[in-house]
């Protein structure tokens, strides 16, 4: 498996600037404007949220799929079926791990931001 962006990907992660800070930019606008406010749920130890989740790589690579796949399901021509299938194929799967207490949100508490520690390497050359 290599870390190499297929030729133009639309995963957020493969993005140079400043195609990424514009994708984010509207990324924050639909966790904002639409998943927070129908999905969020209230924050506790077992569903943690980080307010600055935008910082954590793994939250903005789940949450860009998730964005992806909502605007495929909600786009024109879309099946009427299409919707209940991301809430039941992403939505349903993506949020669990996202607000697991040992997910990408784990080190952050009220008030309190921390990226969490990335798993150590031996030698291994990319």
């Amino acid at each position: 498996m290599t870390a190499e962006a297929p030729p133009e990907s639309p995963f957020i992660l493969f993005m140079a600037e400043p195609m990424f800070s514009e994708e984010l930019s509207r990324l924050k606008t639909w966790v904002h404007g639409l998943l927070l406010p129908v999905y969020g749920r209230e924050v506790s130890t077992a569903l943690p949220w980080c307010p600055q989740w935008w910082e954590h790589l793994e939250a903005v690579a789940r949450l860009h799929a998730l964005w992806l796949a909502w605007q495929d399901a909600n786009a024109p021509g879309a099946a009427l079926q299409s919707l209940s299938a991301w809430h039941r194929d992403h939505l349903n799967l993506t949020l669990p791990v996202l607000r697991d207490p040992s997910g990408p949100f784990a080190g952050c508490k009220r008030g309190s931001h921390r990226l969490k520690d990335v798993p150590y390497t031996d030698g291994v050359q990319a």
